[in-house]
């Protein structure tokens, strides 16, 4: 290494612990040098990661980076007695989140002090036994229906109505589910949990469309059915939302901002053929994105306004 040349990674792998990098001969001073020149990126306390991996993630690929990063961190400094839990199991399930932390999520037997667990991570001890848990990869990780009740006593209900959706979606028992409510009586949370499940929907296939319903319901407009097939001279399409005899449609856009989905200009020009053959028909469409569902009172007034037409 010299004072312009940063040392180098090495060859194979993309991620590591401290330990592996001075087995490569990078010293503490030499890791701080890759870390300074961009090479490298110091994912939490012992664990790090080739920088051109990183900078080419989506934001829900780092989170779920993180995970990883933890489980590989503590192979050197944990007995591994824990399971990945709540929000953090959610991401290794693959369910929808949003506007959720970063935070490493863990059930444990016994609540170990934060200084040990670190500032990225947060412990639980809610007791549960090894049908609560299943394995994905290598790691081990609350099962789908303990996520789900997990997420929902710990997040706000807009939150745990999205995940709450996405879990039956992908197959959560709901009569499991509600079992698991009803042992929790009296415990914080169980009343979001409760009232998450009672107006789920797994219908809906996006966290927008989840939202989106239950704004609706919340500002107690007229309530639409969901994913709606209908004919046109173009064929057959599928609203996410509509009003059939006012034949009004709401359409949801923008995942892109908070999801790893990008629309290609096939799918956008075929869109608008799709809704240019319904309107021919006579439909109205209402088309939704994230920043109108932090406008109420405007949301409102343009779905009665389409219905009054």
């Amino acid at each position: 290494m010299t004072p312009s040349q940063p040392p180098s990674l090495p060859e194979r792998g993309n991620l590591w612990r401290t330990d592996q990098l001075h087995a490569h001969g990078l010293n503490s001073r030499a890791i701080q040098v890759l870390v300074r020149h961009g090479k490298l990126v110091r994912l939490r306390y012992g664990c790090y990661i080739r920088a051109a991996l990183w900078q080419k993630q989506s934001a829900w690929l780092r989170s779920t980076q993180l995970i990883y990063a933890h489980a590989h961190g503590t192979l050197t400094t944990s007995a591994g007695d824990f399971v990945y839990s709540h929000t953090s199991a959610a991401r290794l399930h693959r369910l929808f989140l949003w506007n959720v932390d970063d935070l490493i999520h863990i059930l444990l037997r016994v609540r170990p002090s934060s200084e040990r667990l670190g500032k990225d991570v947060r412990g639980h001890t809610r007791p549960f036994d090894e049908t609560d848990v299943v394995t994905i990869g290598d790691l081990r990780v609350t099962s789908l229906e303990r996520t789900v009740v997990d997420c929902s006593m710990l997040l706000s209900y807009k939150q745990s109505l999205v995940i709450m959706d996405h879990a039956l979606r992908l197959g959560a028992d709901r009569a499991q589910l509600q079992a698991m409510a009803d042992a929790l009586d009296g415990r914080r949370g169980v009343r979001n949990l409760r009232k998450a499940l009672f107006n789920a929907d797994p219908r809906s296939e996006s966290a927008g469309e989840k939202l989106c319903r239950e704004l609706i319901s919340r500002l107690k407009l007229p309530m639409p059915e969901p994913q709606v097939e209908v004919q046109s001279r173009a064929g057959r399409h599928r609203l996410d939302f509509a009003w059939r005899k006012d034949k009004v449609a709401l359409e949801f856009d923008g995942e892109v901002k908070y999801f790893d989905f990008k629309p290609t200009a096939e799918v956008i020009f075929q869109e608008r053929r799709r809704e240019k053959a319904l309107s021919e028909d006579g439909w109205r469409f209402v088309r939704v994105e994230w920043k109108h569902l932090f406008r109420e009172q405007e949301f409102k007034n343009r779905i009665l306004n389409a219905l009054r037409r």
